[in-house]
């Protein structure tokens, strides 16, 4: 007998339905990372390293997952840097903004591709929403298929609103890194030496 077996009936319930609330979440983050296929993945490393410098954005949480992303190219010696950030330079021809917004037509990330553009960097968009502005000025499109704002109410996911957009941004921005860090043939101990001492 386990310990979920001893437990009185209303717990035990409550144990199952959380466990099954877990499956279901981490299925439909699976499912999100799943639909980009590893060579639009090994196609995003080419645009990450055939760049003079990258400057990244989303709004909200999804700002983090491309914080993430930016840290972890510094790390495989990237000129990475977050935009609205102080030290973050002015972009042209030779770099590449990278912007993500699942839901699409935001915007901040509409203006923020118009500057790209205008200035001759490369954009790389990453959406649930290719039809949406502002995909139609990128250079490359990233698909994420997975549930937004865009299309929260009819849907039926245990994950609320782009919770499975952003988390999934976390996996590929590491799948992407890895790719990145292969073809540049560094040793694991050449990125180590990149992290903060400073914590």
């Amino acid at each position: 007998m386990t310990r979920h077996d001893r437990l009185p009936g209303d717990a035990a319930r409550a144990m199952d339905e959380m466990a099954g609330d877990a499956a279901r979440a981490m299925g439909e983050i699976a499912a999100a990372v799943a639909s980009v296929s590893g060579d639009e993945l090994d196609a995003v490393a080419g645009e990450l390293l055939a760049a003079r410098r990258i400057a990244c954005y989303a709004p909200g949480r999804e700002g983090l997952a491309l914080r993430g992303l930016v840290m972890r190219l510094f790390h495989a010696g990237l000129d990475a840097h977050y935009a609205g950030e102080m030290t973050c330079p002015a972009v042209g021809e030779g770099d590449l903004v990278v912007l993500s917004c699942g839901p699409g037509r935001l915007s901040t990330v509409e203006a923020l591709a118009g500057v790209a553009v205008r200035s001759g960097a490369r954009l790389l968009y990453l959406t649930a929403q290719p039809s949406a502005p502002p995909a139609g000025q990128a250079d490359r499109v990233v698909r994420v298929r997975a549930r937004t704002m865009a299309d929260d109410p009819a849907s039926a996911a245990v994950l609320p609103m782009g919770s499975a957009y952003e988390i999934a941004l976390f996996v590929l921005a590491d799948l992407v890194t890895n790719r990145v860090r292969e073809r540049r043939a560094e040793p694991v101990e050449v990125s180590r030496s990149r992290h903060t001492n400073l914590e």
